[in-house]
Parts: structure tokens; sequence; C-alpha cells
């Protein structure tokens, strides 16, 4: 592959035709609102590229996707057996680079397009039998995320999300169309609507969605409240609701529809829906007709057509693995296909050739085939901001050193995973601390030796022991001949003090603010960042106070403010929270409305965390659920929050700004805020360069996918 090393990262030509930058002097709702989320246009004509705006954010971040550097995705097909006894081994389709995923056979000759991340984000591809590398499709001006691509009768069809919805807490994708000999790329989900998983009727004369419609979403995710809507691709516009509840349509023929959706004994399960000739004047009549039995999860099905069989992905009972399995609807019988093949590997999203000669489904690669084989520490993503920096961690709460050139990190807090350094281009890290849960760092920006980290179990009540630790050791044992370097640890805090977690280290480096359930609360404290507090209370003052959950502060480069979240402003809701500011004497506190304007309704659903600052103090980065859920959380693995995204906004909550999309959970991010530029000249996209951890494809199935029903 010939990427060049960080050309694509920023992109200098993204789209930025998301309405004027918000001026400080607006402060009427109806403006705040109209300039976070402008209208989107129904059909893209061109591309946008403008200068560089001084006033935009700049830098580097680093964050956290979770899960995803497990994946290693390919996609594999296998020949099918019309008495689908006996399959022939499977054969690998895509080439061992980045995540390849969500395919769709072209024809019998194996051509396929489908999503890979090779290039920074989810992009469409095609690939023939016989070649060695795939050619781009498409790549919509401003998107930065493509999902479930399809080509019928000259056409692509497929999911973007960069049309910005009218409101937050909506989902920004939509379905689109394209014709491959260069024609415009038209959007067919109406304004205001959301639509998932298309699919394109034998005829090529019906597009089927899961839509929700123009419904708000309502925080769901196990289960997406959409429902299964028709409509032609010349008048998409006439749509037909065919069915309540479902998702990830699929024809058998241009009259008969398969989908999912969990039914009301638990069980996920295949249903279908038969349409009359004339169901876009007299309505579907039909109720909806469950297909395969309880006992065991289907999801994502395939119709084959010619035949009354699905290909579709299960989770049986004593199973922890996904595997793909046929249906004989005649006969009410499973064929199993891929648990012979390969028992402990997870399989997703079969697909069919149109004469059902070949299924095709996408799982991790195998850690003996060829291909990317290790994890790098940090991965470069596209941005959609000009000099704007993002990278993928390999790891969590990420937290950059005085000069910019290491990162301290936690590999895994959920398995003793304790801190680790690596330096900021990726060729190399070391072990700080092993053996010990630790988790949210903050390296002193005084001192290149010292970072902060809690010790102990993460997420746990505010009587759980969560110590506040000061790592310190020495630079000069940052050599390339050592995997581990000796670290001396000095806890700041009182072990009978409870739960304190989450430091933040102050510009002079003389002071840490932290959260700490010593009162029963969970609020901020500063303490000493070099003795810590004494027995005597001394060396440490409560900052915050109240019935309420204050948490993950974040000091200003200048010292000035801490941001934080909170839901003070409703200590009941537990899953709300939204960003706060605060001097470090306790004044001036207030709350930074993201969402909306202070007393509209959208503000109280926002659920915002992992805040930090910009270099000129005049952003904020955080994770929020503001964009919703970009594609069906049962078709891939398991996320605990798909609905997270990055975004920055300014101190006055203007400029609101989305930095990723994808159907994962990012988080956790760090800014680079020195004036040197980040060391990442070594990183390139797809290179594999660097040092890093072993590609296993250890990683969890949806952990709310229950067969104790």
């Amino acid at each position: 592959m010939t990427l060049s090393c960080l050309a694509l990262i920023p992109m200098s030509s993204i789209l930025k035709a998301w309405g004027p930058r918000m001026k400080a002097s607006l402060r009427t709702c109806r403006h705040l609102y109209l300039d976070k989320w402008p209208s989107p246009s129904h059909t893209i004509t061109r591309t946008f590229t403008l200068p560089p705006n001084p006033m935009e954010p700049t830098g580097t971040v680093v964050f956290t996707t979770v899960g995803r550097p497990q994946y290693g995705f390919d996609l594999f097909s296998l020949s099918l057996d019309p008495n689908l006894i006996n399959h022939t081994s499977e054969s690998r389709l895509t080439d061992g680079t980045s995540l390849n995923f969500n395919g769709h056979f072209l024809d019998e000759n194996h051509t396929l397009v489908f999503v890979s991340e090779r290039s920074g984000s989810p992009r469409i591809y095609q690939i023939r039998s016989g070649d060695t590398k795939p050619e781009q499709l498409l790549a919509v001006p401003g998107s930065l995320f493509h999902d479930r691509p399809i080509v019928k009768n000259g056409s692509l069809y497929f999911v973007s999300a960069h049309e910005r919805p009218e409101k937050p807490f909506i989902s920004w994708s939509a379905v689109y169309s394209a014709g491959l000999d260069g024609k415009a790329v038209v959007r067919l989900t109406p304004p205001g609507v959301v639509d998932y998983s298309p699919a394109i009727s034998p005829s090529g004369k019906f597009i089927a969605v899961a839509s929700n419609g123009s419904r708000p979403w309502g925080g769901e995710f196990h289960e997406l409240y959409t429902d299964i809507v028709v409509f032609r691709p010349a008048e998409p516009d006439k749509r037909v609701v065919v069915c309540d509840r479902g998702g990830w349509p699929t024809w058998s023929c241009d009259s008969s529809l398969y989908f999912h959706r969990q039914a009301d004994d638990g069980w996920w399960s295949i249903f279908s829906v038969n349409l009359a000739e004339d169901f876009q004047i007299s309505g579907v009549s039909e109720a909806p007709h469950r297909i395969t039995p309880p006992g065991v999860h289907c999801f994502t099905p395939a119709a084959m057509q010619g035949s009354n069989r699905i290909a579709l992905a299960s989770r049986r009972k004593g199973s922890k693995f996904r595997h793909i399995e046929i249906f004989d609807i005649d006969s009410r019988k499973f064929y199993p296909v891929t648990e012979s093949l390969n028992p402990n590997f997870h399989h997703y999203n079969p697909f069919v050739s149109p004469e059902s000669g070949f299924l095709g489904y996408h799982r991790f690669r195998g850690e003996s085939s060829a291909g990317e084989s290790t994890i790098p520490h940090l991965d470069p993503v596209m941005s959609p901001v000009n000099e704007l920096r993002m990278l993928r961690l390999n790891g969590s709460f990420p937290s950059f050193s005085p000069a910019g050139d290491l990162i301290a990190f936690n590999p895994d807090f959920e398995a003793k995973g304790g801190l680790k350094i690596v330096k900021s281009d990726g060729s190399k890290s070391w072990i700080v601390l092993k053996g010990r849960t630790a988790f949210y760092n903050s390296w002193s920006p005084t001192e290149k030796h010292v970072v902060y980290t809690s010790i102990g179990p993460i997420f746990e009540s505010v009587r759980a022991t969560v110590q506040i630790a000061r790592i310190s050791f020495d630079p000069s044992d940052l050599d390339d001949d050592r995997e581990v370097i000796p670290a001396d640890v000095k806890i700041l805090t009182r072990e009978e003090t409870g739960n304190n977690a989450f430091p933040s280290c102050s510009p002079d480096g003389k002071s840490l603010v932290f959260r700490s359930g010593r009162s029963g609360n969970k609020n901020l404290y500063i303490i000493d960042a070099v003795d810590g507090e004494s027995d005597g209370g001394i060396g440490i003052r409560q900052l915050t106070d109240g019935p309420w959950i204050d948490t993950m502060p974040s000091w200003s480069p200048d010292g000035k403010f801490i941001a934080f979240s909170s839901n003070r402003h409703n200590p009941d809701n537990v899953d709300a929270f939204s960003i706060y500011v605060i001097r470090p004497d306790g004044s001036d506190l207030r709350r930074v409305y993201v969402a909306g304007c202070e007393g509209s309704g959208d503000v109280d659903r926002e659920r915002i965390n992992h805040v930090c600052f910009s270099a000129d103090c005049e952003w904020l980065l955080f994770t929020a659920n503001l964009g919703g859920v970009t594609a069906e959380p049962i078709s891939i693995p398991n996320q605990f929050q798909p609905y997270g995204d990055l975004f920055v906004v300014r101190l006055d909550g203007s400029g609101l700004k989305r930095l990723t999309w994808n159907g994962y959970e990012n988080g956790t991010p760090a800014w680079w805020y020195g004036r040197n530029e980040v060391d990442i000249g070594r990183l390139c996209l797809g290179s594999g360069t660097g040092d890093g951890d072993k590609l296993t494809g250890e990683f969890d199935e949806p952990l709310w996918i229950s067969s104790d029903l």
C-alpha cells in the first residue's frame, strides 16, 4: 500500500459546511440552536474546501475505542453445498490490512464490495477475484463513516453519516446512492429521518431500511426501536412502514422480507412479512410472522435467492461465540456452517451471492494468517478538522509527557494491566507498573519523570479503596534494551478515605484535583501533588460539596479553571452528566451548555465525560452521546456505550464539532497542547510499524445478549 505517512491526517479538504461559527455575542436560544445544529442539504453535488481557520482547534488528540484494536476482521467465503451438509474450506477475500467487514457479492465470481478502515475511516472498497489489493469505490466529501454497501443495476447504495441533523440526540446515519459511472451522490433518506441497514430487492425496484423515522433517539441501544420501511429508489419520499419494530432487512423476493427483532420471550429471532402487489397504495395488512424458534438467538439475516433458506448469525446456549448457520424454513431445521471450521471465533453479518452459490461473512483473521498481526500502540485516524490530528490508542486514559514525546496509559484496567509508557511515534513502549489495577493518568506538566494515576478497582462505590498514586521513575531507563523500568509508587491519599480517583495535575505541578467519595458523595478535592494528605487533614481541601457526582476533572493549561463532569443539575439521574467549570479557589462555578441553551429539554439528556482543555483554553474536548447510534449495535462486538463519540466545543458552549463517527464507543481522550509538535513521523496508515501487542482476536460478544431465558 502506498499511503504517505500522515499525508491524510488531517485532511485539508474535509467538509466544513456545517454553518458559520457561533459568535460569542449570540446568546438567544434560537441562534444557539441553529448554529449548533444546522439543516442538512438533500443532495451532495460538490466538495467544500476552505482555508484553515486560525480559531479552529489544533494539536493532537489521542483516544480509545473499546475493543476495536483486537478485531482484526477480514472477509471470508465458502461454497455452499446444496444439501447444506458439506461445505468447502474457507477462502479469505481481503488482504489482512486493517479491518474489513460488511461485504456484498456482486456476482458468482467473488466480486465484492465491502467496508474497510485502511484509510483511517470506514470507506467503501471493491475487490475482484485474483486482485491482490482492493480499489476504493467512493468517498463522500466530508464523510468519515460509510457502511453497508450494495451494488445493484449500476448504482451503489450505502449508509453515510456526514450530514448533521437539526437537533442533538438524533443519529446522523442516512442512506445514499451514487452511480458507478460517477453520478452525484444523492440522499435517499428524507431530511430529519434516520435510516440504517439498507437492502435492495432482487429486481432493484425497492429498498428496505431499518428506520427510526423522525423520532428522537431515546437512548436505547440493546435493540434500536426501528421500523422496517420500504420505498422505490426513484421515489424515496414515498415510504411505507411495512412492519413496526425490526432491523437488518433482507429480501427473499420483491414481495417478501426477512428481518430480526427481539421477540417478546427475549430471544432474538428472524421474522418475515409479505407485501401485497399494491402495498404502496393499500398498505400492509399481514402481521409479521416469526420464522426461527425460541431457544437460540438469531440475527443479521441474509436471504438465499431461489430457496426458503436464510443465512444468519446465531448465539446458542452454552457457547460464547457467534456463528453462521443456515435455517431451512420448510423443515424448520438449522444447518451449522462455521462452528466446525472455527469453533472459537466469532463470525458476523453473513451475505450470500446472487445465485446462492457462495456464503460470505467477516471474522478475526487468525493469529497465523498473512496480514497485520500486531496491534500498533497508536493508529492514525482521519480527522474532520484542519490541523487537528487524531490517533487511536491501544489502551485507555492516555496522558502526554511535558515534551509530548511520551504517552502514559493503562493497557487494561480490568485485568490489573497497570501503567505503561509509549513513545508518541509508537515505536517503543515500557511497563512502569504491573500486577495492579490502575486507571486515569495525569503526567506532571513540570516533571518528565512523574505520572499520577488511580490505583484500585474502577466503577466502584464511594467506600471502595482506591488511591491516588504518584509514580516516579528515572527517564534514563527509557532505553531500547528495557521492557520494564523500575518505578517508585507513593500513595498520596489515606486508605480509610475510600474511593479517590481521576487525578489531574495543576500546570505548576504543585497540586492535584481529583474525585473522592470520602464524604459519602463523590465530589472534587485538591491535594498536595508531592506530599499528599496527612492524618490531620493537612495538604488537602474540598473543592465541591453536595449530594451529587462530580468527577473526571481536568485542570486548564493556564491554571485558571477546572472542568469536570457532574449530574448536580439532576442528582437522581446517574446516567446524565454535563460539563461544569470552576476556579481552583471554588468560585465562578458554571455549567457549559452543549446540547442547547439553558432551560431547553435537550441539555438534561447530555451524557458527557472525559473532558479536557485545548492549549489556548478556548476549547473543551469530551465524549458524549449527542450523535446517537451510528450502526445497529447487535451487528458488532460488545460496546458498553456505542453512542460514545468525541466532540469539541468552545468554553462558552458555542462551535460544537463532532470528531468521530463509527459504531463503537470512543472515549478517554488526551489533547497535546505543548508548543512542540508530537513526534508521529513514523506512524503510517496501515503500515504496522512500531512496537505493539500481538493481535489475538480477543473481544466480547454483546454482554447484554443473554441465553438464560
